[in-house]
């Protein structure tokens, strides 16, 4: 994390898992305020869980600052979204790559950001998807098209080569964990590499 902030990275996201929405387990509220307390960077918390509107609170009170709910799991999602703003948090939906961006139109106006997945959510170093640059474009136009405040972020299998396919697409943030994290020459040379996209 301290080399992280040493860097241009304007956030840090966390990726919390459940063992059941995806395969893998992950950390929960406590290591989120444990990070929370180390860092000076916003923490933007990835909810890849099931019935996450449980969660909410939590997190809240651990010390994000974003949190990213997944369309698919939230049945009440304008309900969902507003318990986050009610936190004083920024609010966020992401989509699965299979999920199509019509699902967040309608919501779309009441986003802080808005998440498109380019893997299957659950494990790190997977392939980008490159039929999902499709619909970060299609969300381009709606974002653009109605003058929202909404970021676009993208996230899976972001490196030096898909993070100009994504940027070109129209995306304002690119999540990497891999590139950044596994660069053979350290953090900063990963995200010296991003920023060229």
């Amino acid at each position: 994390m301290k080399a992280v902030e040493q860097t241009s990275a304007d956030r840090l996201h966390v990726d919390v898992m459940d063992g059941r929405f995806v395969p893998t387990l992950s950390m929960g509220p406590l290591i989120v305020e444990a990070l929370a307390r180390c860092s000076a960077l916003p923490l933007e918390v990835h909810l890849m869980i099931v019935e996450p509107e449980r969660q909410l609170e939590s997190f809240a009170q651990a010390g994000a600052a974003c949190l990213i709910v997944h369309q698919e799991t939230c049945p009440h999602l304008h309900r969902t979204v507003q318990q986050i703003k009610d936190f004083g948090l920024k609010a966020g939906v992401a989509l699965n790559p299979a999920t199509p961006a019509r699902w967040l139109q309608e919501i779309l106006p009441d986003l802080d950001l808005a998440l498109v997945m380019t893997v299957n959510p659950g494990f790190g170093g997977q392939r980008f998807i490159e039929s999902s640059l499709g619909k970060i474009r299609k969300l381009r136009e709606w974002i653009n098209g109605q003058g929202l405040a909404c970021e676009l972020e993208v996230d899976g299998g972001i490196n030096a080569e898909t993070g100009p396919l994504a940027v070109e697409a129209g995306a304002d943030v690119l999540v990497a964990g891999s590139a950044v994290f596994g660069h053979p020459d350290g953090i900063a040379a990963g995200v010296k590499a991003l920023e060229a996209t």
